[in-house]
C-alpha cells in the first residue's frame, strides 16, 4: 500500500518536471524517460504506467474532441475553442471528427467533460422519458 502511494507520488513529481508553462511538452516528456532509463527506480513498470496515466489525462485536459454531424464552418471551431479556452482557463486544441450517428449538432468531450448538443441524445431522452 505504502509502495503503491510512493509510485503515485513519484509520477506526480514526474509529471510537474513534464510541464512548461502549465502545458505537457514532448521535449521536457523525453528528458525525463531518458533520465529514467539511465537510472531506472526500483519498480520501474508500476512508475511508467503511473506516469503514462496522469500524462494522458493531462493531454485530454486540453485536448476537445469536436464530433459533428455535417459541415462545420472554421468560425464555428474557433468560437468553440475559444469559448473552452476562456471557460477552463488554458489553451484548447480542437480534433474534429465526423459523426452521422448525431444526425445534426455537436458533442464535444474535454477530459472528463462532454456537452452534447445533437439532435441524436435529444431524441435519445425524448425515447427514455416516453419509455
Amino acid at each position: 500500500m505504502k509502495q503503491d502511494q510512493q509510485i503515485k507520488k513519484f509520477a506526480k513529481q514526474l509529471l510537474q518536471v513534464s510541464l512548461e508553462g502549465g502545458v505537457v511538452s514532448a521535449e521536457r516528456i523525453d528528458g525525463v524517460l531518458k533520465s529514467l532509463a539511465k537510472n531506472p527506480p526500483r519498480h520501474h513498470i508500476a512508475t511508467l504506467k503511473a506516469y503514462l496515466k496522469l500524462v494522458e489525462r493531462e493531454v485530454a485536459k486540453g485536448t476537445a474532441i469536436v464530433n459533428h454531424a455535417g459541415e462545420l464552418g472554421s468560425e464555428a471551431i474557433a468560437g468553440i475553442v475559444n469559448q473552452l479556452s476562456a471557460k477552463y482557463g488554458r489553451t484548447i486544441t480542437a480534433i474534429l471528427r465526423e459523426d452521422p450517428s448525431l444526425i445534426a449538432g455537436l458533442r464535444v468531450v474535454v477530459g472528463c467533460d462532454v456537452y452534447d448538443a445533437s439532435i441524436a441524445s435529444s431524441l435519445a431522452s425524448l425515447e427514455a422519458s416516453l419509455s
